[in-house]
């Protein structure tokens, strides 16, 4: 199996569960009803949606350099996070059941891929385009910050820092997954979890949204606490990155949530 396959694999299945979510969580009368007015609303909301774009664009231009860069300018924190929670992501490990680490592992790929998108998707749904803004401004903060701080701090994974404690879960499990983890990052961009932020940001703006979409909560809390924990479980993130992507998604949302944010904006 090769990389294109893979990912066509990725997008057919996250496209099946968009499609589900959409069916499940918006309904089809209202799709019907929303459905004209989507264009306009991509107007309104263009300018944070090519600002993540271009942020998106960004990533993968760093992808490329970034790693040489981080290693002339950063600091190297891998013993540093191992001297403050030693062998915990072992432990951790230790206690998921191999069914468990395989649903894991498919939420790592197909759930943080459909969490992501299908936000977008909803809130284009909605007749106030404010929710739209706040989670593509929401997303770009993650990005922006995660960005430099895989510039600033060299950080290995656990399961490359500590190979005789820690398994590589997600590549034993479910091999053919490394063909697009390689490809969308590098070894050393581990603080913060990213995953982690962006799951979090998810669910808080899923709060947000409740009473738009009731049903949407549950599912994204759920789905975002499967995220975290798989970044750990699967050995590929620390604890550290973890309270540290949390703490980047919460600040995501404080920020583009604030009135004072918004008008900035939207006279700017």
């Amino acid at each position: 199996m090769n990389v294109v396959s893979v990912f066509s694999e990725v997008a057919v299945v996250v496209s099946l569960l968009l499609a589900v979510g959409v069916a499940g969580i918006v309904g089809p009368d209202r799709i019907r009803s929303e459905l004209p007015a989507l264009r306009t609303r991509l107007r309104q909301a263009a300018r944070p949606l090519l600002l993540l774009g271009a942020v998106l664009a960004a990533n993968s231009v760093v992808r490329d350099f970034g790693v040489g860069l981080s290693w002339l300018i950063g600091s190297n924190i891998t013993k540093t996070i191992y001297a403050i929670e030693g062998s915990f992501v072992a432990s951790l490990q230790s206690l998921a059941p191999a069914w468990f680490t395989l649903y894991l592992g498919f939420v790592y790929v197909y759930g943080y891929a459909f969490l992501l998108v299908f936000p977008l998707v909803l809130t284009l749904l909605l007749a106030n385009t404010r929710y739209l803004k706040e989670t593509a401004f929401a997303y770009t903060v993650n990005y922006v910050i995660g960005l430099l701080c895989y510039v600033l701090f060299v950080a290995y994974g656990p399961r490359n820092f500590a190979p005789d404690t820690v398994e590589p879960l997600l590549y034993d499990t479910i091999p053919r997954f490394q063909l697009v983890t390689s490809q969308v990052n590098a070894n050393t961009n581990v603080f913060p979890s990213l995953h982690t932020s962006l799951s979090v940001t998810v669910a808080l703006m899923a709060y947000r949204l409740r009473a738009e979409y009731p049903r949407w909560l549950p599912v994204a809390t759920c789905l975002a606490g499967s995220v975290v924990l798989s970044t750990m479980v699967l050995g590929i993130h620390w604890a550290t990155d973890v309270v540290f992507g949390v703490l980047l998604g919460a600040l995501s949302v404080y920020v583009t949530t604030r009135p004072r944010f918004h008008s900035e904006n939207e006279s700017s």
